[in-house]
């Protein structure tokens, strides 16, 4: 893998890892609830289901997954069920004025409880393994060692990815501020609530290549 080559996948991570979707606005929903700190916990279980994925592309799983009957299905349902549910439980969220100096309402949360919603939310996303499967492989040159390119490309992925969680981490906090009036607080969640369900009903068309 040249310089060349590893700076394009860079870059195309970069703009991939930006866009809006599940993982980033559970990061941002998180922070707005709870803080940047207390986040930070969710942030890890995104990117440890990213990696765990990549990883598993690298060694050829995703390949035996999409090849298996039904196996992608049974993913992708489970995927839309999830994110369904997210979106419904945003737009029935109980609101109240926020006060700057209070303990966040969610602090009955642990960080493993945390941890596990947000490797959830990247786990489920069928859209990982297909990306994981038909990119990855495109910027790993054959007639090298393979195992130390996928190393890198995965490396690289999961850096710029926790990146862009900090970056809505702290836009989702900065945010806060704003949401100090009941009104707006509902009309935030219930925006939310409505872009998981739209997540949640896009998976249903994604079908395998």
């Amino acid at each position: 893998m040249t310089l060349h080559t590893w700076l394009v996948f860079a870059g195309a991570v970069f703009l991939l890892s930006g866009t809006p979707g599940p993982n980033m606005l559970h990061i941002l929903s998180r922070s707005v609830e709870m803080g940047m700190k207390r986040s930070v916990a969710a942030m890890a279980g995104c990117l440890v289901a990213l990696v765990t994925v990549l990883s598993a592309s690298a060694a050829g799983l995703t390949t035996l997954l999409l090849a298996v009957p039904g196996v992608f299905d049974v993913l992708r349902y489970a995927g839309v069920a999830y994110l369904l549910f997210l979106g419904i439980k945003a737009w029935r969220s109980p609101v109240a004025p926020l006060d700057p100096g209070a303990v966040p309402l969610s602090t009955t949360l642990s960080p493993g409880a945390l941890f596990r919603g947000g490797f959830a939310i990247a786990i489920s996303n069928p859209k990982l393994i297909l990306f994981a499967a038909a990119f990855l492989p495109q910027f790993v040159d054959p007639a090298a060692p393979k195992a130390p390119q996928f190393a890198i490309l995965v490396a690289t992925f999961a850096v710029i990815e926790l990146g862009w969680y900090g970056v809505y981490a702290i836009g989702g906090r900065s945010l806060a501020r704003y949401l100090g009036r009941p009104r707006i607080r509902r009309a935030f969640n219930r925006l939310t609530g409505v872009i998981f369900l739209g997540f949640g009903l896009a998976l249903l068309r994604t079908k395998p290549s």
